[in-house]
């Protein structure tokens, strides 16, 4: 993956990661919100359910307590044992003596004129019979919960099973519903007829509806439901409330994120970085400079000089990453790559013309690399030519140090590659250390012959190179004048734009084809 992709992809988890926190902060605050309202909302639904079994234990204890009594029906102790019976328990509003469902006496009256009870609606496990009635002594209109055994039915009211103050932050309402028949016959305020309809769904328990949400649990063995709902504005209030404390933290983590993100980033986009994916997608190119002989003209081989297209179509300075290279470690792996693409572009044509060479720039640093000596021979073998048509073109600055540079300089000319000292005069050391160095050719540096006509320090770097028996590269060559010049010195070749710019490959083959011979 190029540092190109890898920036897209961080790019991508940074707008991830600077959203993600400050939306898991908004999801985080609506859900607290929702599940304190929901836990409400299920605690008072459980309270209501512990209450009202409480109500119905309450009226079993009354009934199997009338159950006990011995003596005649309807007499005077009767009528009083089931009116202190009704005094005992708070919830009991009355007690019921009955035949076959036909009351005879209760707590009210001592003769019961209300017409039978109907069938029970439900019967419970354990044996008690359940009605929703309006049956009374005393002629109210209203529902009222009977529980009762084969001889008596405690009647209750149904407000007393929900008699449960909320304990929540916002207002809670109840209501209980006969399951059979979706009769309300308790509740602390209206309910909705659409959500009535609703409870004939045996899985529901959850409903939003006009803006108020139900929660609904059912009690089978009792059949009725327990339903509590309440308004949604207060769950937008809590929510709003929520974020006010989850946001903060939302967008605190994205800017760290954003921060750690982007220095990631700004690392990767760092000329290194640049740099090293120009080399590992091979994006530079490899430009041929002529090298001619100046008494005829005629082409004897190039010098391989690396270009770095950019995205504008122009090509970055070899001096800018050259020295990059040198400085972030990378001199080793962008060597490797130039040799690579120097036999890729010309290998064959370097089979083809035996008498030609290809020099290559090489620094410092690949004195020491143990990796260049055999990628030479590799290639070599792999495209058939011998390592006399490949130079190595070394700085004064490859020389710096004779105990590094003299035992690599001897290994490549053992193995047949021709040694050049590339911009001679141009660095820091003494002409006087030519006499110690293992080399075949001097390269002369542009700047002295250019200044040919008024410095004379080039005849005197000719005149070295001669008594050292070394063979002589002008570069930089432009006008007809420096040709002259240099021919009458005894310079043997040249290169520069009076006979060819660097090229690239097949513009120099066709170059290089056209000048084979002698003008």
């Amino acid at each position: 993956m190029t540092t190109r992709h890898l920036i897209n992809l961080i790019t991508c988890v940074l707008i991830v990661a600077v959203l993600v926190p400050v939306c898991l902060s908004i999801w985080l605050a609506h859900r607290n919100a929702q599940e304190k309202f929901y836990d409400d909302m299920d605690s008072f639904s459980s309270r209501v359910l512990i209450r009202t079994n409480k109500v119905i234990n309450e009226a079993k204890s009354a009934l199997q307590q009338m159950e006990q009594f011995k003596g005649p029906v309807c007499g005077q102790e009767h009528t009083l044992a089931m009116r202190r019976l009704s005094f005992t328990f708070r919830n009991v509003q009355e007690v019921i003596y009955v035949d076959n469902l036909r009351p005879l006496c209760s707590s009210l009256e001592n003769n019961s004129h209300t017409s039978p009870f109907p069938p029970a609606l439900r019967v419970t496990s354990d044996g008690y019979r359940a009605w929703v009635t309006s049956l009374n002594d005393i002629g109210l209109k209203r529902h009222m919960a009977a529980i009762g055994t084969h001889n008596y039915i405690v009647m209750l009211d149904p407000a007393s099973f929900i008699d449960v103050i909320p304990f929540g932050s916002w207002p809670i309402d109840v209501a209980l519903v006969g399951l059979q028949r979706n009769i309300v016959f308790s509740s602390s305020s209206p309910l909705q007829t659409a959500v009535l309809r609703q409870l004939q769904h045996e899985d529901l328990t959850h409903l939003q509806y006009n803006g108020a949400v139900y929660n609904i649990r059912k009690v089978p063995d009792l059949g009725f439901a327990i339903v509590t709902w309440a308004s949604l504005r207060p769950l937008k209030e809590s929510w709003h409330h929520q974020l006010y404390f989850w946001l903060p933290f939302g967008i605190l983590f994205s800017l760290v994120t954003a921060w750690f993100v982007l220095r990631i980033i700004r690392r990767l986009q760092s000329p290194r970085h640049r740099l090293l994916d120009a080399i590992n997608g091979r994006e530079f190119q490899v430009h041929f400079q002529p090298i001619v002989a100046l008494d005829s003209g005629r082409i004897v081989g190039a010098e391989a000089l690396a270009r770095w297209p950019q995205q504008d179509g122009s090509y970055l300075s070899p001096e800018i990453f050259v020295t990059l290279a040198e400085q972030t470690g990378l001199t080793s792996r962008l060597t490797a790559l130039i040799v690579e693409k120097v036999f890729e572009d010309l290998g064959e044509w370097l089979r083809q013309h035996p008498d030609m060479h290809v020099s290559v720039n090489l620094a410092p640093a690949d004195l020491v690399s143990s990796a260049l000596p055999p990628l030479l021979v590799r290639l070599l073998n792999q495209w058939q030519i011998p390592a006399a048509q490949i130079a190595l073109e070394l700085t004064e600055r490859g020389f710096a140090d004779p105990l590094v540079s003299a035992p690599a300089i001897a290994g490549f000319r053992r193995a047949g590659h021709a040694i050049y000292i590339d911009d001679f005069g141009t660095g820091y050391s003494s002409l006087s250390y030519l006499q110690d160095l293992d080399v075949d050719t001097l390269k002369i540096d542009k700047s002295f012959v250019d200044a040919l006509e008024y410095k004379n320090v080039t005849p005197h770097i000719i005149e070295m190179a001669k008594s050292l028996k070394l063979t002589m590269v002008a570069e930089g060559i432009e006008t007809e004048g420096q040709l002259d010049w240099l021919r009458r010195h005894g310079v043997e070749y040249g290169q520069g734009w009076l006979y060819s710019k660097a090229l690239p490959k097949e513009a120099f083959i066709l170059w290089a084809e056209n000048n084979l011979e002698p003008e």
